[in-house]
């Protein structure tokens, strides 16, 4: 049976071992990194924790495939993966991020969902508006003027201003424009104020998922596609 070394969250020891017995595969990202859910009892107070664990091995990205075998290594488990939390009141519905983001973007939206799980919707409504801010900047023209139209600085900044030029100048697809009105024009959506309702928190990730995933995750899964046809006809 494996091992995991970890600060327990029961009793606050640190740096204690824990018998690692189930661990099971939650999601896999850009086809090797692992993450797995690990069933752990505390040595001191033997009391129980749900780790969540990444693998950090390229070579290993097949060894976890279901979680077995992890559970199965004699020693430590910290040699295969590292501990990234462990499951709490704020896994509560919490959302995934689309797959194939940039990992700034990635780290944003996976904040903004642990915001929005623990009801703190000031907070997950900033941060859905940073995953918009720093993907939609990608999509603006660069500075020096040329044929191509061009946004003020106003516009460049702010992202209830930058939105709606996207959708004007085709950069965005403009079937999502609707559910873009859930960002407000100048940032005045009520952060500042306080006042983000369950309601529009749930607006906010509607719209930030599905642009996400039409910007990043939909091209990436065509170019995949693209490189498996390419394979099969390099065989035949």
């Amino acid at each position: 049976m494996a091992q995991l070394v970890a600060d327990c969250p029961r009793c606050g020891s640190h740096k204690m071992t824990f018998d690692l017995t189930k661990a099971t595969v939650v999601n896999v990202i850009g086809g090797w990194q692992t993450f797995l859910e690990a069933f752990c009892t505390c040595r001191h107070c033997h009391h129980n924790t749900i780790f969540v664990l990444q693998g950090t091995n390229y070579n290993l990205r097949h060894f976890f495939s279901t979680g077995d075998e992890l559970v199965k290594q004699p020693g430590s488990a910290n040699d295969f993966v590292q501990i990234n939390g462990f499951v709490s009141l704020k896994d509560v519905s919490a959302e995934f991020p689309p797959d194939h983001l940039p990992e700034n973007i990635r780290a944003v939206f996976t904040e903004a969902a642990t915001c929005k799980a623990v009801l703190c919707h000031n907070a997950a409504a900033t941060m859905f508006r940073l995953c918009l801010d720093l993907a939609t900047r990608e999509k603006l023209p660069p500075l020096v003027k040329g044929e191509e139209p061009t946004p003020n600085y106003r516009t460049r900044r702010d992202l209830g201003l930058r939105l709606p030029w996207l959708f004007d100048t085709g950069r965005l697809p403009g079937d999502l424009r609707e559910l873009s009105h859930a960002v407000k024009e100048d940032g005045n959506d009520g952060a500042h104020a306080g006042t983000i309702t369950a309601a529009d928190v749930e607006d906010l990730l509607d719209f930030t998922k599905t642009l996400l995933e039409r910007l990043y995750t939909d091209p990436a899964r065509v170019q995949m596609a693209k490189e498996r046809r390419d394979a099969r006809r390099a065989v035949s």
